[in-house]
Order: structure tokens, then C-alpha cells, then sequence
């Protein structure tokens, strides 16, 4: 199959992606948009009723207004905000092409997806995130259709025994709701207090939830063994023991696709798991292959780019693509 050919090829249609594209387009460049779920996969994988931290203004691209019921952004006002403008700006784009390769070839990069499709391009971007790649517990049972790394919702589990792994926000957030949604809760973590990065309004309400025994609490504490009807604990220094459970929501983290990136020749730092990227151009040790977003956090940063901090790297991406290429 003959590959077709464009200036820069954009893998990952999240807001930082789309930002790419837009910034591209703007430059006059020819550019595909290659994304292996649907659009806005990340976003769109959130919790159903979340609200963001960001204010509108904080996350807006291609300086098109964001307009909201309210002071914070819901996912459902960010998945059409984000649509509207990548409808505005026509980008081009194709989805659920899951991309396996990135080859560097003496004058182009081929990209090549799992359904076989090849696009050929002067340069990559890779803007893929990392909310699709959880950190895995690797204990015996996580595979168990009980086991999930991904809260939605909590009215399934009404009634329930769950246990909530994890001890940042997503994990204090998810024992919260499912808490009030009528679950019996139990919150497992390995250190020995909930994270310090936890949301200041939240922070307080799972700490007097856990005193007061509504949520019961396990510090210091690893999942041995998940089962259908219990899972084996074990706190430091202690004999490990049973509690009875229906489900497990592993709240442990996510990290980017290591496996893609190395594929491509980017290398990455083993300390934090960071990838190697010139943080003025987000050029990687590749030339002309680009990381922009969340994934130039590796694990140990992830956290500290956002889509207010990240949607800068598509100027960063283009504004050096331009003066190598133009």
C-alpha cells in the first residue's frame, strides 16, 4: 500500500494534538491527525460527571472562545468545545487507526497503523498522552472482570463491597463518590497517609470520612492476591489477610506508551521514565520526530503538564519545524 504524504503527521487527537493541527494549519502545512479511539479518546474516557480544575480560558485553543455553565469546565462542555473548534478549523484527521510504528527513513518518517494504512511525512508528532496505559499492580487475579483502572461512574456499584487502590486524586475522588453513591468503601495504600498532591477541598473530606469510619482505610498496605469474592492484603510488617470484596477499582496511575516511543528510536530516561526531548522545541534525540503534551512527562512528571501548560508545545513543535523546513 502506497503511503501518502504529508508535511507533518499528528498522532493523538487530544486538545494538544488538535492544537498541533491547528497551529499547522495556520502555517500553511499540510497535516493528518492519526488517533487510535475516538476523538478526544482521553477526555471522553473520563469520569462521566467530571469537572475539571481548569477554568475555560485556561484550556482554550486556536483562540476560540470557551464558553461554560460554569466557572469549571464540565467533560461534556470540553468534548464539544473541542469539536466545534476542530470542525472550525477543518483539520484533517483519521480515527480509530491505531499507529505500531515510526520509522526514520533518510528523508521521511513512515507511519504505519495496525489496520496497515502508511502515511509519510517530514516530521511526527507524538501527542498520545498516557490515560490509556495503567500502572499494573501485577498481582494473581487483576485480570478478574471485577477488577477495573478506570472509574466512570458509581451507581453500578450500589450496594457493593469495592476496593478503591491508590492514594492520589483519582483514588480519593473515585472512594468520595462511590461513598456517597451507597458502596462500602475501603481505601488501600501503600504509604502511609493519602498524597499530598490531593485537591485542598478534598483533601479534608476523605480525611474526616476515614475518622469517622464511613470510608474504612488501609495504610501502609499491597494487594497480594485479588479473587471473586476477596482479595488478600498485607500491611508493613504484618501477616497478610483477607477482605471480603466484589470489586476492585486499581486507582494506581497511568504512564505513556513506552513501547511506541522506543519503537520510534526516542530514547528514555530511566530515572522518572522521561523521554528525551529538547523542552524549547520538544524535539527528541530523533530529529524531526516531536513529543508534545502530557507524554514528555514520562511517569515521574506526568503530572505537571496539563492542557493549560501543554497546548504552548504545538507553537514550540511548529515554530522549529518551520525554521529546519521552510
Amino acid at each position: 500500500m502506497d503511503s501518502k504524504h504529508y508535511d507533518i503527521v499528528i498522532i493523538g487527537s487530544g486538545p494538544i494534538g488538535l492544537a498541533c493541527g491547528i497551529e499547522a494549519k495556520k502555517k500553511g502545512l499540510s497535516s493528518i491527525i492519526l488517533e487510535k479511539g475516538v476523538l478526544l479518546d482521553a477526555v471522553y474516557r473520563f469520569p462521566t460527571n467530571c469537572i475539571f480544575f481548569s477554568t475555560p480560558e485556561l484550556v482554550e485553543i486556536g483562540e476560540i472562545p470557551f464558553l461554560t455553565n460554569g466557572p469549571k469546565p464540565t467533560r461534556t462542555e470540553l468534548l464539544r468545545y473541542y469539536t466545534k473548534v476542530a470542525e472550525f478549523y477543518d483539520l484533517n484527521f483519521r480515527l480509530r487507526q491505531n499507529v505500531v510504528a515510526v520509522d526514520k527513513t533518510a528523508n521521511e518518517f513512515q507511519v504505519q497503523t495496525e489496520s496497515g494504512e502508511k502515511y509519510a511525512a517530514k516530521a511526527v508528532v507524538l501527542a498520545i498522552g498516557f490515560f490509556d496505559y495503567p500502572n499494573m499492580l501485577d498481582v494473581p487475579g487483576e485480570n478478574l472482570d471485577k477488577v477495573t483502572h478506570f472509574y466512570t461512574e458509581s451507581h453500578p456499584y450500589y450496594r457493593t463491597k469495592v476496593a478503591v487502590i491508590g492514594g492520589q486524586n483519582s483514588a480519593v475522588e473515585s472512594a468520595l463518590k462511590l461513598y456517597r453513591s451507597g458502596a462500602d468503601v475501603t481505601l488501600i495504600h501503600r504509604h502511609d497517609t493519602v498524597g499530598r498532591s490531593v485537591k485542598y477541598w478534598i483533601k479534608p473530606d476523605i480525611e474526616n470520612r476515614i475518622k469517622e469510619g464511613s470510608i474504612k482505610a488501609y495504610f501502609n498496605t499491597v494487594v497480594k492476591e485479588i479473587h471473586e469474592d476477596k482479595i488478600i492484603l498485607q500491611t508493613e510488617n504484618e501477616q497478610p489477610f483477607e477482605l471480603e470484596n466484589d470489586f476492585v477499582l486499581a486507582m494506581t496511575g497511568y504512564h505513556p506508551d513506552f513501547g511506541l516511543l522506543r519503537r520510534a528510536g526516542v530514547e528514555i530516561n530511566e530515572d522518572g521514565y522521561i523521554p528525551v526531548y529538547n523542552p524549547e522545541t520538544m524535539e527528541t534525540n530523533v530529529p524531526g520526530l516531536y513529543l508534545a503534551g502530557v507524554v514528555a512527562g514520562g511517569i515521574r512528571d506526568a503530572n505537571r503538564i496539563f492542557i493549560e501548560n501543554g497546548r504552548v508545545h504545538a507553537k514550540y513543535v511548529l515554530g522549529d519545524f518551520v525554521a529546519k523546513n521552510m
